[in-house]
């Protein structure tokens, strides 16, 4: 569309590359430095700017991981921004050898219920001996007939 009135600019021309890269790294404090001194204007209103830069980087980021969630299928409220997740507390009946879990243990346990049931759900199934073991034993044989040749060479 066609401006009629030239003084009617934009508020907030675009920033420039290496104070978008400064603001991306959360270099925010030399990007304002930059900003005001490249453009001769006040802290504040580099400020200003550049926190109206931030939001509408934000906004883009949500965007596209919104329509990622989507296209993967995962619904809109497993990826609320503004909130931490909600952990669920069992209030049921108190047990004595019962532990309660801190957060990252819980983190730890659902990620390993997830694991497990990736692998049934593709038919894994674990190994009756870990390979590990396998390994170990292996070695162990291997110095037990080394001893046992020593000893019957120099015993």
């Amino acid at each position: 569309m066609f401006n009629s009135d030239p003084s009617l600019k934009n508020k907030h021309p675009k920033l420039s590359k290496e104070i978008m890269i400064m603001v991306e790294k959360n270099n925010l404090v030399m990007a304002i430095k930059t900003l005001a001194a490249d453009e001769n204007i006040s802290m504040d209103a580099a400020k200003e700017r550049i926190d109206d830069y931030e939001n509408s980087l934000k906004i883009k980021q949500q965007q596209k991981l919104t329509k990622i969630a989507n296209k993967q299928g995962i619904p809109n409220e497993a990826i609320s921004f503004d909130r931490k997740p909600e952990l669920r507390e069992d209030t049921g009946v108190l047990v004595k050898d019962k532990v309660k879990t801190t957060q990252s243990e819980q983190g730890f346990k659902s990620l390993q219920s997830g694991v497990e049931s990736k692998l049934g759900d593709i038919g894994y199934k674990q190994p009756l001996i870990p390979y590990w073991f396998k390994r170990v034993l292996v070695i162990a044989i291997v110095m037990i007939g080394m001893f046992w040749i020593l000893w019957r060479v120099f015993g």
